[in-house]
């Protein structure tokens, strides 16, 4: 609860100190990642809840329940590592730009940070809504041209699959026995027949693959990626498309077990086609954010694709790929951001030679672009082969099919850096300022991150593995009970 309450009361000292919201606000993400590292440190991850929060809130049955589990934990940990990066972002940017987006990337993280620990069914809606909120307004104003259109297109998206998702929880809630609950246990416990889970499951799924997003729900993710400004795009695809993937983990599966057997091998088929369909399409592009944003559909595509498969390889390369993602995919758009400031544009066709101004830039972009492409030693490695491996066991073709990511992804970031970073370099490249000091903290917290997680991955297998282990048990003992 507290990481829930001390954004947000950052959020509103930011929002009134039009001179010091940067301070505030970097402080605020600072002191919130202070105290999860803090929690961390006394954390079992035995798969049990812990430092819960539970007390009615609107009524007995709709309480205000949070609590941690690996799951949560892992993911508390990626958003905010990542706000105060998202933060050095903007450090540069002038006070008119900072004064009402910083105090809303706070109320992001608020709502993130309430999403993940959430363990009340109404609690966890009420988190989700709340952070399309902020990303909505960001994207709206500070977008670039077409702005009002693509957001609103990303707004009609979301909210629809939060209405289905809604229908779901209470269809779930009026099936609780006695006074009827929104609490996840509860929810758990609700037997649905064959049918009933089919709906209530096609309701959450279409809410989470939205999110995600995954084959054919994607639409409104390349120009609301491309046309948002740098710290909306990093919240994006850096934190809130998790929201999907834990959705799916946390309360799609073992909700609805009844209906897994019906659902899984289309939305596994939809994946792999994002896969595919997306590192194709990123082969095509010239303008580096939407290249990225491409590439972020074609890696998410593979992580869902894990969770498909109902093994324990699929969920545990899931939760450690969904940080690693969140850290590589902000790292290059943070590295794109740079170079749009410093040239004005970000197509290929336009840069060439960018390394021989900043060779200290070109190392550090090369290591997020490594880390995408999945190289042994970077932290995107463990994780995505994890999931291949999860993949080709259940079904040799999707395995081969979602293989292809490996041919692709290589292809398409070192197409890209190869034409950005190398080559003549123009008199205006030549003159290609050096790092700020905001942007060598974030640049370099990123790539230590890629570095350090793809040497040693033990501690996030460790965070999570009972908590998947715990949630492969529920599905297969609701799975048998049917």
């Amino acid at each position: 609860m507290e990481l829930i309450i001390l954004p947000l009361a950052g959020a509103l000292l930011s929002w009134f100190g039009k001179n010091w919201n940067r301070q505030v606000s970097l402080l605020t993400s600072l002191a919130t990642l202070a105290l999860n590292l803090f929690w961390l440190s006394s954390f079992i991850p035995d798969g049990n809840l812990q430092f819960e929060h539970n007390f009615p809130w609107m009524s007995e049955g709709i309480r205000f329940h949070t609590a941690i589990d690996g799951l949560g934990m892992l993911l508390l940990l990626l958003t905010n590592i990542l706000i105060p990066v998202i933060l050095l972002s903007r450090w540069n940017m002038n006070a008119d730009q900072n004064k009402h987006l910083l105090p809303l990337v706070l109320l992001m993280q608020a709502a993130l940070n309430g999403v993940f620990t959430a363990a009340n069914g109404m609690l966890f809606y009420v988190f989700w809504e709340l952070a399309l909120i902020p990303v909505y307004f960001i994207c709206a104003k500070w977008g670039e041209t077409d702005r009002i259109r693509i957001t609103l297109k990303f707004f009609i998206y979301t909210f629809l699959g939060s209405v289905l998702m809604l229908a779901s929880l209470l269809f779930l809630y009026w099936k609780t026995p006695g006074a009827h609950s929104f609490e996840w246990t509860e929810l758990v416990a609700v037997n649905l027949s064959e049918a009933e889970a089919w709906w209530v499951g096609a309701g959450l799924l279409i809410a989470f693959l939205i999110k995600i997003p995954v084959f054919p729900f994607h639409t409104w993710q390349a120009d609301t990626y491309t046309s948002s400004p740098a710290a909306g795009t990093m919240l994006l695809s850096g934190i809130m498309l998790k929201m999907g993937i834990f959705g799916m983990l946390r309360w799609y599966l073992p909700l609805v077990p009844e209906a897994l057997h019906s659902q899984m091998p289309l939305v596994a088929v939809l994946s792999v086609a994002g896969v595919v369909y997306g590192g194709i399409i990123a082969l095509r592009q010239h303008d580096l954010k939407r290249l990225a944003a491409y590439s972020s559909f074609s890696h998410v595509g593979l992580i869902a694709a894990g969770i498909c498969t109902m093994s324990l390889n699929g969920f545990q390369g899931a939760a450690i790929q969904m940080f690693n993602h969140g850290v590589n995919i902000v790292a290059l758009f943070f590295a794109i951001s740079i170079i749009e400031q410093r040239m004005g544009n970000r197509s290929m066709d336009q840069l060439r030679g960018l390394a021989s101004g900043s060779k200290p830039f070109a190392v550090l972009f090369m290591i997020a672009v490594l880390g995408t492409v999945a190289v042994p030693l970077t932290n995107g490695f463990p994780g995505e082969l994890l999931l291949l491996q999860s993949i080709f066991a259940s079904h040799a073709l999707l395995g081969i099919c979602a293989g292809l990511t490996i041919i692709f992804c290589a292809a398409y970031m070192l197409r890209m850096y190869q034409f950005s970073m190398f080559g003549q370099a123009s008199e205006k490249q030549n003159g290609f300022s050096p790092l700020t000091t905001a942007e060598w903290l974030g640049m370099v917290t990123l790539a230590a991150l890629v570095l350090v997680l793809g040497v040693y991955p033990q501690p996030l297998l460790d965070l999570t593995h009972a908590s998947m282990n715990q949630l492969y048990d529920i599905i297969q003992e609701r799975i048998a009970l049917h």
